[in-house]
């Protein structure tokens, strides 16, 4: 209903405005998908065994920066030495302390952080194009001359401790690494956050010895996206880098088991009001010819707002505030997750409607009609991201990893284009069956395990 305000202007709410004399006014269709644009790139390897990859992109006169270094570690206290060594790698070096090393970032409009997983050891950084000299000599420094000083140490252990702390109360932490137990064991994989008394044993002679043995460049990936002649750069960083050596590759995570399908395990969490729900299958990497299909299946089951879980279980249902499904992307494998969060009175029903997706996926697949909807938001998501500096290096950090480059990731969208909606259904069909997946529900066992137990292929973690 439109309304006039004093004035005597003329408003439209939306239901007014959705609509014509003759009814609902029709959504215009989808615009053709552009084509991304070539990008000019140099992909090579280093004689210390770094893989550069050197994309150009002159959106803006900056340039992105991303490291990934192979750090998998067998040691019980790895994954503890790891994270301090992540948040002391900027904090000084023979040359420059914490402030010298902000300052000469600073003075280049950039700036350079670490992460660790239990995969890899990153830094990603930025810059004005015109300070990447600067930005490569602070990355050649931190790598071969971090000094990991004694107090930055000691302090960083303790604000780790404190995160730690914080970080393990969360439902979702405590729901993926009841998962990650529940799918790999006692794989180095499941040691994503390490344990607060682990940290406090963390001394800085190990986090020093660590680096010295682990940060390596044979196995390493760089990625630089931004306004540079790709040629240029990558001799730029050939000769910034050429302190940092060795004889030996970064060590690589172990490769996962083939993850087996198997009963839901109820992780009991006491006095919880919500729980979790967890469920996982094997699927494909992306160089499989099926990933395709496969990606646009999981788009319909959960991959975006308007999938079969979140009409269900959200929009229909009420059950929970978002479903939603994905990949997970290790090595040269990947699964498959589907998760969602609810209230404990609705848990056990919301497991069942979503093991009914699961099956209808396959029993009743998506039509010519869904198929056209989950292509163009996939390749049009893709291109979106790409439109970036940041995005596009962050897009070929995570294919460099796995041995891909600039070529897949210009092809996939004629790849995604080319899908059947019978290739899509066969796809639904074989990696989207309930018998195929495992998972986690954490909740609180005496609220749920009656009705989960009852609704079959559950088992109570009775530890």
């Amino acid at each position: 209903m439109s309304a006039t305000d004093t004035t005597g202007s003329r408003h439209r709410d939306a239901d007014a405005i959705g609509r014509t004399a003759t009814g609902p006014r029709e959504v215009p269709g989808l615009g053709e998908q552009r084509a991304a644009a070539d990008l000019a790139h140099t992909d090579t390897v280093l004689p210390n065994g770094l893989r550069v990859l050197a994309v150009r992109k002159q959106t803006v006169p900056m340039v992105e920066m991303r490291l990934t270094i192979p750090f998998a570690g067998d040691d019980p206290l790895h994954p503890a030495t790891a994270e301090v060594l992540a948040e002391t790698l900027l904090t000084g070096t023979r040359r420059r302390d914490r402030v010298a090393i902000d300052t000469d970032l600073a003075l280049i409009g950039g700036e350079l952080g670490a992460m660790v997983d239990p995969e890899h050891l990153g830094l990603s950084g930025s810059a004005l194009a015109s300070g990447l000299p600067t930005l490569l000599d602070v990355l050649a420094d931190v790598l071969t001359e971090a000094s990991h000083p004694d107090a930055e140490v000691a302090r960083e252990a303790d604000r780790i401790a404190e995160r730690l702390a914080v970080a393990r109360t969360q439902p979702r932490v405590i729901a993926r690494e009841a998962l990650q137990r529940h799918r790999y064991g006692d794989h180095p994989y499941t040691r994503e956050i390490p344990h607060a008394e682990d940290v406090a044993a963390v001394t800085p002679e190990a986090v020093r010895a660590l680096h010295a043995a682990s940060v390596l460049p044979g196995g390493s990936t760089l990625v630089l996206v931004g306004d540079f002649d790709p040629d240029t750069v990558v001799a730029d960083v050939e000769q910034a880098l050429r302190g940092w050596s060795s004889d030996r590759n970064a060590a690589e995570l172990p490769a996962l088991p083939h993850l087996q399908a198997g009963d839901v395990l109820l992780v009991p969490r006491p006095g919880a009001v919500q729980s979790q729900i967890r469920l996982s299958a094997q699927a494909v990497p992306r160089t499989d010819p099926r990933y395709p299909a496969l990606q646009l299946a999981n788009l319909t089951l959960g991959g975006y707002f308007s999938s079969r879980l979140v009409e269900n279980l959200r929009e229909d249902k009420g059950y929970t505030y978002g479903a939603h499904s994905g990949f997970e992307f290790t090595g040269t494998g990947a699964t498959v997750q589907v998760e969602a969060d609810t209230a404990s009175d609705v848990t056990a029903a919301a497991l069942l409607e979503t093991r009914y997706e699961l099956g209808r996926l396959g029993l009743v697949p998506p039509t010519d009609d869904d198929v056209e909807s989950v292509r163009q938001y996939a390749i049009g998501s893709l291109l979106i991201g790409s439109s970036s500096q940041a995005g596009l290096a962050n897009q070929l950090s995570s294919l460099a990893v796995v041995g891909l480059g600039v070529e897949w990731l210009l092809e996939h969208p004629a790849r995604v284009a080319r899908v059947t909606t019978e290739e899509v259904a066969e796809a639904a069909l074989t990696f989207f069956a309930p018998s195929r997946f495992t998972g986690v529900v954490v909740g609180d066992a005496d609220v749920l395990a009656p009705r989960l137990e009852a609704l079959g292929g559950v088992t109570v973690d009775r530890e």
